[in-house]
């Protein structure tokens, strides 16, 4: 398959597919402008246990967020069910097809439970996968990555791959050199958009981007302490120059995460999307 290079808006080089369907679902990501991407992964209620309460379930979270300028949202198979599609002309849909729990002999083993097949079936923009480079299992989740790329170039499906050192023999999660590997090896074996932890400083991180052949965006991390910091790490993560964030907890586990939400989007697309807000705006029913 050929490719085309374009310049982005941050001056970023991107590789453009010339699959018309890969390259139409890959523009919907992008879909506020920018050169960045803006992701709140929903998946760590297989992870981790519930992250809404039932008066105000994942549909009500959605709604909060695909009206405040978020580019995609990362939902399991089964979440999508209890979600209004009409949510999705205003946010991309990324269905993530790994799973474990906190429960598990290993958390870090990650398993598909789910195909590229089914994610298309449902309505998925892109499907993501996990790979924890270091740990136990690490074989059999880079032999899967492997499997899901190639079902992604068959159906032209957008890849995001969300890799962490992560592992019995890893000290340092967030050492540069390893972090830049995970990268690497993510794009070698055919993501699109790599998912990784910030290296902790700028010109680390800086340096993590230049070597990696897609676009990168970092991790939301751990929960940080309050408004302002939430902002000073969006501040941070785009001076080192990535593609974006993907920022799970530090959203929904906000007060207000539609409003916290429309914050960084603000500072990463640097521009609003005035379609999102007035007359046309859709009412969020309170289910």
């Amino acid at each position: 398959m050929t490719a085309h290079h374009e310049i982005s808006a941050t001056g970023r080089v991107i590789t453009v597919s010339n699959s018309f369907g890969r390259e139409v679902r890959l523009r919907r990501l992008y879909r506020h402008g920018g050169g960045r991407l803006f992701v709140v992964p929903l998946d760590h209620s297989v992870s981790d246990g519930p992250i809404t309460s039932k008066a105000r379930g994942v549909n009500h979270l959605v709604a909060q967020l695909a009206n405040n300028g978020v580019d995609a949202i990362v939902l399991h198979k089964g979440s999508i069910r209890h979600v209004d599609h009409r949510w999705f002309t205003r946010t991309s849909l990324i269905v993530h097809l790994s799973a474990s729990t906190v429960h598990a002999p290993d958390p870090d083993a990650k398993y598909l439970v789910g195909s590229v097949e089914e994610a298309l079936r449902i309505g998925a923009d892109a499907v993501s996968v996990h790979v924890n480079l270091g740990s136990t299992d690490e074989a059999q989740q880079v032999r899967d990555l492997g499997t899901v790329s190639d079902a992604c170039d068959r159906w032209n499906v957008p890849l995001l791959v969300m890799i962490y050192p992560r592992g019995p023999r890893i000290d340092n999660p967030k050492d540069p050199e390893l972090v830049a590997h995970a990268a690497t090896l993510a794009a070698d074996l055919g993501a699109d958009i790599v998912k990784t932890p910030y290296t902790g400083t700028v010109e680390e991180m800086a340096d993590v981007v230049r070597a990696c052949p897609i676009p990168i965006i970092v991790a939301g991390g751990p929960r940080l302490a309050g408004t302002g910091a939430v902002l000073s790490y969006v501040d941070e993560v785009v001076e080192a120059g990535v593609s974006g964030l993907a920022m799970g907890r530090n959203v929904f586990q906000a007060a207000d995460p539609g409003g916290l939400a429309r914050r960084i989007a603000d500072r990463l697309h640097r521009t609003r999307d005035l379609s999102l807000r007035g007359s046309d705006r859709l009412e969020v029913a309170s289910g």
